[in-house]
């Protein structure tokens, strides 16, 4: 798609039989509004169009699940919960894995990396119940729930158990949770140092690490805590890590977490989206804005969207204005309670509401089947962002669409 997109969004939009016009030339009434920091995103690389002969290139493995090397218990669970053949980030590492070789791994979200390292965990725990035996470090409370989710659906009836501790949550009730034993304890950061200071959390008895949205991590600023996380781990003997990018200023860090690891990948780690449709919505001077907005989600294709704003108050403000237009919508960000997050992103995924806004926080770690389409209203700051936001559309062979406001 050309850079045309960019400068004239009517013209092109009316030119393709694809695509539709979306608003007219309204006054925005609302001009009392708080300054803003304005991007320096260029709008050009927000404008790309699918590699469709890719997409439709879908990993298929050679073998069922019934035919891996594992414990016949774990292969009951794994077919109870629907997996037919293994993902290509699964079928690729699993005896590496087995083997107890560190591992990067190079896959987005959605590619099945969670079951990457938690079939090769279980299965070494069927064989020998070390406790505890594995640490599974997130960036987000979404994920390490999702993770925690996925672990036991994976292990019920095997006497397996996990904790998970994240922010936002009682560590009173942490604490009382650690007086049980747990095979498997997923964390975010801050949270695991907070129990590891307070004497709860012996680092050291770990043997497994898992690093989990690695590149993430780091964007969120838990450099200082990942190295503390890794000095406090004395016994620790095999370690998995996984990023959805690679950036070259990151592999001297990696280079010292992981020790002769075989290196996978299943993307490229650089790419924007070979499977979304990336567009800007070019809005005319003095254009409503929301009334734009409104008219695209009122059309049918748009089923489930994921509608980025860029700080906390201006998506509790654009959640209640959808509202009140008719449009069913839920909110994820920061100063919402972990059970409210957790809340409305379980409506989302049923599809109780059509358009789920957020800050950031969602475009990470956030696994939702068959979102259509991604919206960012505003320009984001930076190109990582962008990137990780469309991240959540154009998955399992399937095209994605990401629309991008530019004023």
């Amino acid at each position: 798609m050309s850079n045309t997109t960019v400068n004239n969004r009517q013209s092109n939009h009316s030119n393709s039989g694809r695509k539709r016009v979306y608003g007219s030339n309204h006054r925005n009434r609302n001009n009392a509004r708080p300054a803003k920091k304005a991007s320096t995103l260029d709008p050009s690389l927000l404008v790309k169009e699918a590699n469709h002969a890719l997409v439709e290139k879908v990993f298929r493995s050679d073998r069922l699940v019934s035919e891996l090397p594992i414990d016949s218990k774990l292969k009951q669970t794994l077919a109870s919960k629907g997996y037919e053949k293994p993902t290509e980030i699964q079928d690729r590492t699993l005896e590496i894995l087995m083997e107890r070789r560190d591992l990067l791994g190079i896959a987005q979200t959605g590619t099945g990396k969670t079951g990457a390292f938690l079939i090769p965990i279980i299965e070494q725990l069927l064989h020998k119940k070390v406790n505890p035996y594995a640490l599974i470090v997130v960036p987000t409370r979404e994920l390490a729930l999702q993770v925690e989710e996925e672990f036991k659906s994976m292990t019920k009836g095997v006497g397996l158990y996990s904790a998970c501790f994240i922010g936002g949550t009682n560590i009173n009730r942490d604490l009382q949770n650690l007086r049980r034993n747990s095979h498997v304890v997923i964390a975010t950061p801050g949270r695991l140092l907070d129990l590891t200071d307070r004497q709860a959390i012996d680092l050291g008895k770990f043997k497994t690490l898992v690093l989990d949205e690695f590149d993430r991590m780091l964007d969120m600023g838990f450099i200082r805590d990942v190295n503390r996380i890794l000095d406090g781990m004395k016994q620790r003997n095999h370690t998995m890590l996984f990023s959805a990018t690679l950036d070259r200023s990151q592999q001297s860090m990696i280079n010292t977490i992981l020790k002769n690891p075989v290196t996978v990948k299943v993307s490229t780690g650089n790419s924007s989206g070979d499977g979304i449709d990336q567009e800007v919505i070019k809005l005319k001077p003095g254009e409503d804005k929301f009334k734009v907005l409104h008219e695209m989600l009122s059309q049918s294709e748009f089923k489930k969207v994921l509608l980025f704003e860029e700080t906390k108050h201006r998506v509790s403000r654009l959640c209640l204005k959808l509202n009140k237009a008719g449009i069913q919508a839920d909110q994820i960000h920061g100063n919402k309670s972990q059970n409210a997050r957790q809340n409305a992103l379980k409506a989302f995924k049923q599809g109780r509401v059509q358009v789920l806004v957020a800050t950031d926080v969602a475009s990470r770690g956030l696994d939702v089947s068959d979102i259509s389409h991604v919206i960012n209203y505003q320009v984001p700051q930076t190109h990582d962002s962008y990137i990780h936001r469309i991240g959540r559309t154009g998955r399992a062979g399937k095209i994605g669409k990401a629309y991008t406001f530019v004023a």
